[in-house]
Order: structure tokens, then sequence, then C-alpha cells
């Protein structure tokens, strides 16, 4: 049974989309929340300051303000700096293993380490493979630690992944196969569950769960658009030449294959039953068709 833990809180990347996330989530349980900050009088660390967050200054590259910001907390949350470019997947193992290293200095009770889908493996994407190897660092490091494996954003559909609207009708185009699932999850729901997890109100089955808040195809994601709209919607399957970066490229076969790991949505919902579904994440965003036409 899990204890509800009502110390400290810290954050690393807390100014972000995922950490700020996760400080929302500790926030509305009251928790005391410590943001780890490069630099403290940015606007956004300011925000976080103005809702009651304490501030630490840190660098990645000094083990002892790291060290020193995760002193007395009873629970650490961390990601790491997203790789764009090949040569950025170094940087982000670098970071992540200071930071762990970081929290065995200080004694840390429970690390939680915000993953990707399939880290528990290799898989081929070089800033997924970086992932792997910080949490094979966080599992020989003999602190207690929960791995946090997000998937696609829900919000994607937002922006890079956003639907159109041609003659009438919504139009949704992925590079991926029309009979491949895509694994998703909505930003809010990522706080939700690393809060819980941090909070000690749940636990994840051998120390991991893969967050995944609904899994379907390119037709049926294009359908609960133009259900929403009360229009038609179609799905058209893109060539991978369409993505900018040889990271996306790699991304993207990966989730072509997702039949090779079954998801288990009853896990996340055991954590946090309101997770939201595709269709659950649409109404509560307000989502409308767009309104600029295209093709008319």
């Amino acid at each position: 049974m899990s204890t509800q833990r009502t110390g400290t809180i810290a954050v690393f990347g807390a100014t972000g989309q995922q950490g700020g996330a996760v400080v929302d989530a500790l926030l509305d349980h009251k928790a005391r929340v410590r943001a780890l900050v490069r630099n403290p009088q940015s606007d956004r660390a300011q925000a976080l300051a103005s809702r009651g967050v304490e501030l630490a200054a840190i660098r990645a590259d000094d083990p002892a303000s790291l060290a020193a910001a995760l002193a007395t907390v009873e629970g650490f949350y961390f990601m790491t700096p997203e790789a764009n470019r090949l040569e950025e997947v170094e940087a982000e193992i670098r970071i992540g293993t200071a930071l762990v290293d970081a929290a065995v200095e200080a004694g840390v009770p429970h690390v939680v380490f915000n993953s990707v889908f399939g880290a528990d493996r290799e898989s081929g994407v070089p800033h997924h493979d970086s992932k792997h190897a910080i949490e094979e660092h966080l599992r020989k490091s003999g602190l207690r630690a929960t791995m946090v494996r997000a998937t696609a954003f829900m919000e994607n559909f937002t922006s890079v992944m956003a639907p159109s609207l041609e003659r009438g009708e919504i139009v949704l185009r992925l590079p991926l196969p029309e009979d491949v699932p895509l694994k998703m999850i909505s930003v809010r729901d990522i706080g939700l569950i690393a809060a819980a997890l941090l909070l000690g109100t749940a636990e994840a089955p051998g120390g991991a769960v893969e967050l995944v808040g609904d899994e379907l195809t390119g037709p049926q994601i294009a359908a609960a658009f133009g259900t929403c709209a009360g229009l038609a919607a179609r799905y058209e399957s893109l060539p991978l030449s369409v993505l900018p970066n040889d990271l996306d490229k790699a991304m993207f076969r990966q989730f072509a294959k997702a039949e090779e790991n079954p998801s288990d949505l009853a896990v996340v919902r055991s954590i946090e039953p309101a997770t939201l579904d595709l269709a659950e994440w649409i109404r509560a965003t307000g989502w409308t068709a767009p309104t600029n036409v295209a093709g008319s």
C-alpha cells in the first residue's frame, strides 16, 4: 500500500510543457514544489514563484548546485531536454546522468523519470535510446525510481499534426500507415500521473508505466475530429520523406512497429482514472474545426 508523502517535491523541467503539467498537478494537491531552474529571473520561473513554487538555481554542468537543490526533498521528477539533432543526443545523456548522480548524493527517497515509450530497450531511435541509457543509469544507481514513459502528445493535434479543413471535410495527414495505431497521451495526464506517483497516492507496477491514454489508427483519429466537427473526415498516409530530419524519421519508423509493443490502458487508468482518451481530450480542449479552408 502506498503512503501519501507531504514533503517538498523537486521538479526539473518545470518551465516546460510536461514539467509544467507536473507542477500544476502537484500544486492542485497543495504540495510544496521546488523548481530547479537555470535562470530564476526568467519570466517563466517568476511565474512559478508567483504561484508559491520555490526556485533553486542550478547548472547542469555543476554537480554541487544540483545536489544542493535536491537536499531534503522527498521526491524528484525530471525529464531531459529533447534532442532535436543527432549531436544533441549525447548532451541529453550527460544531463540525465548528472541529475541521477545528484539525486544519489542528496539521498532522494524517490525519483520519477519522464522517459519515452519503449525505453526499456534499445530501439534504434537515437533520442529514444538516450532515455534508455538514462534509465539504465538510474536503475544501477540504487535509487528508488519510477519510469513514466510518454507516448505521442495529443496536443500535437493543435500544432504539427493538426487536421485541416478542405472542401467541407476534415483531413488528417501523418507519415504513418493507415492500419497502424498511434499511442498517445495528453500532457495534462502526464502531469497527473507523475504527481500521483510522487505523492505516493499510486504506484506503478514494476516501477514503470507506459503512458497511453488512447491508441487509434489514422482513420480513427480523423473520424474522432470529424465527429466533433459534425463533418466527414478522411485520412491520408504520407511518406517518411515529408519529415524534416533523420530523428523524426527514425521515430515514425518506430511508431509503425506499434503492434510489437502492446499497450495496457488499464494500468494507466488504475493510477489516474480520469485519463483522457482522444475524444474526451478533443471535447475538454474545446477543439473546433479550422476556419482557414484549404483548396476552395
